[in-house]
């Protein structure tokens, strides 16, 4: 293949965070890829918040690592801080988070792509993409140079023909300072696929050290860390704190004086924002009872002076947001770098794409991140790397990856935007899975790295390492289960620490089910397992397997009850409109989603259970016709 030529294997437009894990796992696979993005500075740019992680996000960096993703590993190796949130609640919500140093995380990406000898990296503003028969065969970039490929994904972000806001002033940007991606929308379009628009936004930053910080609330990290990569060797580094202030009567005054200057409130913004991350106007005014909203200061990085406000994201004019800025506590004298800003943009509604996240209308062309009506970095990340492993797949005529919404968030994720008709950026939430006490953060590798490994993705000594944890963890269940304490003085006087007693002899196990008792106490009362010092990764799975017994129990009992309706396969050449007894409107989604089962047909929006027995009955009989 001569690459003197502009000829590569795959295309990735786009170089975030989606664009990362695509063209990394394109490349790990043996595929030459040609990641084009609008500026080369900005690679892996975290123009938002700079953080990763969160409630259910935290899951998907995990699933990520597991499958053989890049994006735990940086942020492993650039955070200020770590801090586990939920961590005296149950362990399906429990959430890592950590703090980054925004330009570190985006050099630690861009060198790892750059060090990759199958990525070439190019500043390019893809403008049109060229289908033969159907298929992807090639692009063209701003200068009508023309790119030889047989695979597209598409990872465009804010970027797609967007414009920002600050009060009633626009103009053409994908981020602030950062051009928009224009030309190539309008070859979607000719290509047959809708766009919709879409909006978010993001706070202001300014000095630090113009900040009060002995007027506002210190939120430290953890004193024991926790890391997303499964790998070992996690490097410990210095953390630093975060702070809390919070709005208040004045702040919300001068915010409603001056709704007339907001382009969201004027009516000019036609995309939809985020409902689970909304603009401070909008909070004021959706949840006026509310005295107060809590607003977190973050540092953006070693190497600089500004600091993220997060929670204040906002489109009223520089200005206002100096005026709202100065009436919190500690930020009086606040200077502002750069204002806060809203951002519309293109997208297209991934009911259009399949579950291995390619286009229905044209083969080889993949789409992935905030493309498809997602928000969040690690949404984004996500789909990225499955876009770019089934890329492979495409290519190399192989079975494609779809993963269940019983296997993990990411499967979850996907299966929503594709059966879903979502109407606002999508965020992961732990909410959104039904099976969330099995898709947990800590056993993200006993799901998806056999899959990573089978793939190619995950290597043979880190295979060995995760086959070795689960060999221990299985070992440790069955020694607590065989092991029995007695209800000795010396016994009773441990456990009255923790109010609690036994008047019998016990198993570790037994012991360990009562909410009051953890492995940590198990090490006091038991010689054994105090010496055996297993990992902190191991005794905490080996501690939720235990205490949890039940319930996961029960939630494996409805993924089997759940895994009926995957049972019954929907053929493609089937004819929604003919069908009789069900609504126009359901035949309709039907066949825009086109779903593979049973199971995928039940998630759409607005399809009715009767409506499943109808087409449970016709696949039953489709089935005995062809016997």
């Amino acid at each position: 293949m001569n690459y003197l030529n502009n000829t590569y294997d795959v295309i990735v437009v786009g170089a975030g965070h989606a664009g990362c894990e695509a063209a990394l796992s394109c490349a790990r696979l043996g595929l030459k890829v040609l990641l084009a993005t609008l500026d080369v500075e900005h690679i892996a740019l975290q123009p938002c918040n700079p953080a990763i992680g969160g409630p259910a996000k935290s899951t998907l960096v995990r699933e990520i690592d597991a499958l053989g993703g890049e994006m735990g590993l940086a942020a492993d190796a650039t955070y200020l801080q770590m801090k586990t949130l939920n961590s005296s609640k149950g362990p399906a919500v429990r959430a890592l988070r950590a703090q980054s140093d925004k330009r570190q995380y985006s050099d630690y990406m861009r060198n790892v792509i750059e060090s990759n000898e199958n990525i070439y990296l190019r500043q390019a503003c893809i403008t049109d993409l060229l289908v033969n028969d159907g298929k992807i065969t090639g692009a063209i970039d701003e200068y009508g140079i023309e790119f030889t490929v047989n695979a597209a994904i598409l990872t465009t972000g804010t970027s797609l023909d967007g414009k920002i806001w600050v009060g009633l002033q626009s103009y053409s940007a994908g981020r602030l300072g950062e051009k928009a991606a224009y030309g190539l929308s309008d070859s979607l379009r000719k290509l047959g696929l809708e766009l919709k628009k879409l909006k978010t936004g993001t706070p202001p930053r300014v000095d630090k050290r113009s900040i009060d910080y002995s007027r506002l609330d210190i939120q430290p990290g953890d004193e024991i860390l926790s890391f997303y990569s499964f790998r070992p060797d996690r490097p410990v580094r210095k953390q630093y704190p975060c702070y809390l202030t919070r709005t208040n009567e004045e702040t919300h005054k001068i915010i409603k004086a001056n709704l007339d200057k907001s382009p969201m409130f004027k009516g000019l913004i036609q995309g939809v924002g985020p409902r689970y991350c909304p603009s401070i106007e909008d909070k004021v005014v959706r949840f006026a009872k509310n005295p107060s909203h809590h607003i977190f200061i973050e540092p953006e990085g070693l190497g600089n002076y500004e600091a993220y406000i997060q929670g204040f994201s906002s489109s009223l004019p520089a200005d206002v947001q100096v005026k709202m800025l100065r009436t919190l506590p500690g930020l009086e004298n606040a200077h502002v770098i750069k204002p806060a800003y809203a951002v519309e943009y293109d997208y297209v509604p991934a009911v259009q794409t399949t579950h291995s996240l390619m286009s229905k209308k044209i083969q080889g062309l993949f789409l992935a991140g905030q493309i498809n009506g997602t928000s969040g970095y690690e949404e984004a990340a996500a789909q990225g790397l499955i876009a770019g492993i089934n890329a492979f797949n495409y290519l190399n005529g192989s079975e494609m990856l779809e993963l269940s919404r019983s296997s993990s968030y990411t499967g979850t994720l996907i299966d929503d935007l594709v059966t879903k008709d979502i109407q606002d950026p999508y965020r992961m939430l732990t909410s959104r899975s039904e099976y969330r006490l099995l898709l947990r953060q800590d056993n993200a590798d006993e799901r998806l790295t056999p899959i990573g490994h089978k793939i190619g993705l995950i290597d043979g000594e880190q295979y060995q390492r995760f086959t070795q944890k689960q060999e221990n963890i299985q070992r440790e269940i069955q020694r607590l289960s065989d092991v029995k304490i007695s209800a000795s003085e010396e016994v009773k006087t441990i456990l009255g620490k923790y109010g609690e007693g036994i008047e019998r002899g016990m198993r570790l196990a037994e012991l360990l089910k009562r909410p009051n008792i953890n492995y940590d106490i198990l090490k006091e009362l038991d010689e054994e397992t105090n010496n055996l010092n297993l990992s902190r990764d191991v005794y905490e799975q080996v501690e939720i397997m235990i205490k949890y017994d039940g319930y996961l129990k029960r939630q494996t009992a409805q993924v089997e009850q759940a895994g009926k309706l995957d049972k019954f396969k929907i053929p493609d050449d089937i004819d929604y409109m003919s069908i009789e007894h069900i609504s126009s409107e359901t035949k309709e989604k039907l066949d825009k989603i086109k779903p593979k089962t049973l199971a995928q047909a039940s998630r759409i929006g607005g399809v009715k259970p009767a409506d499943i027995s109808v087409l449970m009955v016709l696949l039953e009989r489709h089935a005995v016709a062809r016997k």
